[in-house]
């Protein structure tokens, strides 16, 4: 039988509708409800991070496969450097500093060959000869007793790490020592110091060089033999590609700047594509570290153990000397004086071609790169860019005084009417652009003649003909021909105080 207490507990008033139905009013939830409301939204919220998390690491593993790769590789090399510490038999080989293997593991192994090679080549040499000094530094304060043991080991320590410090500033070191410079200060200090208290100095150090010894084996191993990832294909494919990004970033500004407030056509080049040359800015250090890397490489490829790598790097300074000067169009683009459309007509099609052969010249130096194989053509599209630049320097002197148009207000019965007059400073934007576009002519040819010296020193073998167009036999230049061409314009220009008509 229910007691009126339990039914005042479950219910506390109800309410009948004409419909006969009764509402009745739900308890409110108690305190462990809530608690579990509570945890089952920390839990859920804590699961949508983990999905999203997983979701942004599949996305960055599809997109870029070599970072997946890499950790793979890593996990692979600790795992069998474990074996020496699991296995009783490794482990009484090496003792307990078989640990000391896996910190080699982590602290040596790169995402590229060059870079674990650099690095484990440098600890290796680095824990050797520290290694050595420190166990002749002991032997010597040993025999020269207890007295002076200890100003012995301090003074040792003192000059040598000062001498292996400031060696990291000294450009041959720098560029391949300094990270085994390092090492040396290290582990100098760690067996010298050692050698005052420990009593089994030679055994230490013979387990210290034999676990870095594991340790660097390994991971050259797994990193040369799984999938590897070689620092100088990396620079090899950066450098071309920047190339290609000069390129269409050239055409892109100059097709924006003379498209005459039409719409964008499928010739014009993207965003993405007209801002490559910021791209091409920023890549000096990654340019740098790689051919620092590449150096350590063995032969792989199409690329032998001598390939001049260093010349990669005089490319990229040439390429970002001409990336200034596509840069600085940008601004000619973003410039808020209004240049009139006859104007822009007179130098349309002169600059229009000029751009039209710069771009052909890098696509062909990074064909020639990417192949590696002599351009047969490049000569002539030279020829070709002096011919038109000539060109755009003639335009460029021959700048109309009088640019006049018969305005829609001021026409009479003939159509003619008084010219719309312009102060000077609204020519000055265009003959910058076309300025730029000879400067950046003449630092292509810097670009020709590194990646030319860079053909000769790689040993490059001729492409095949192709089947472009020739010249007419009058046009073509000879072998090695060039037009004399000179990057500096002298334009005269008119009194300061005079305007320039122009219509509009």
């Amino acid at each position: 039988m229910v007691s009126e207490k339990d039914v005042l507990g479950s219910v506390e008033w109800g309410i009948n509708v004409a419909d006969g139905t009764n509402n009745a009013s739900v308890p409110e939830s108690g305190l462990v409800d809530k608690a579990l409301l509570g945890l089952k939204g920390v839990v859920g919220g804590l699961l949508l991070k983990v999905w999203r998390f997983l979701v942004k690491a599949w996305k960055l593993g599809v997109a870029e496969p070599r970072k997946a790769i890499h950790a793979l590789k890593v996990g692979l090399a600790i795992s069998v450097v474990l074996l020496f510490y699991y296995m009783r038999s490794l482990y009484e080989g090496v003792g307990g500093n078989a640990m000391w293997a896996v910190m080699i593991v982590v602290v040596v192994f790169e995402s590229t060959v060059g870079a674990t090679l650099y690095k484990s080549i440098n600890r290796a040499a680095g824990t050797f000869l520290a290694g050595s000094l420190g166990l002749g530094v002991h032997w010597i304060s040993c025999k020269a007793g207890q007295n002076f043991e200890a100003i012995i080991i301090g003074t040792s320590v003192f000059l040598l790490a000062s001498a292996a410090t400031f060696s990291r500033f000294i450009p041959p070191v720098k560029s391949r020592f300094d990270y085994g410079a390092l090492i040396f200060i290290l582990t100098f200090s760690l067996v010298s110091i050692s050698g005052y208290r420990v009593e089994e100095l030679f055994e230490l150090a013979y387990h210290r060089l034999l676990t870095v010894g594991i340790g660097t084996f390994f991971c050259i191993l797994i990193s040369i033999l799984f999938y590897p990832n070689w620092s100088g294909q990396q620079l090899h494919c950066l450098i071309y590609n920047n190339l290609e990004k000069l390129a269409d970033s050239l055409d892109g500004y100059v097709l924006e700047y003379f498209k005459d407030n039409e719409a964008v056509t499928e010739d014009n080049c993207s965003t993405k594509q007209i801002n490559g040359d910021k791209c091409v800015l920023d890549s000096k250090a990654t340019e740098d570290n790689m051919a620092k890397f590449a150096r350590w490489e063995p032969a792989h490829g199409s690329f032998n153990f001598k390939h001049p790598w260093k010349q990669y790097l005089k490319i990229g300074a040439s390429m970002r000397s001409f990336a200034y000067c596509v840069e600085a169009l940008s601004a000619c683009m973003e410039s808020e004086i209004k240049v009139g459309v006859l104007l822009k007509k007179h130098f349309s099609n002169a600059c229009k071609t000029t751009n039209k052969h710069s771009s052909e010249i890098l696509r062909e130096l990074a064909k020639t790169i990417k192949t590696m194989k002599k351009s047969s053509e490049i000569d002539s599209l030279v020829w070709e860019m002096n011919k038109a630049v000539q060109e755009l320097q003639k335009s460029l002197k021959s700048v109309p005084i009088w640019l006049a148009l018969p305005t829609s207000e001021a026409t009479d019965d003939d159509g003619k009417g008084e010219p719309i007059v312009a102060p000077l400073v609204e020519v000055l934007p265009v003959t910058t652009l076309v300025s730029l576009l000879i400067e950046n002519a003449a630092r292509i040819s810097g670009i020709v003649d590194a990646v030319n010296e860079l053909a000769v020193q790689a040993d490059m073998k001729p492409a095949p003909q192709g089947n472009k167009t020739q010249h007419q036999p009058g046009d073509k230049p000879s072998a090695g021909e060039k037009l004399p061409f000179n990057g500096n314009v002298t334009v005269t220009v008119p009194h300061a105080n005079c305007a320039l008509p122009y219509g509009t």
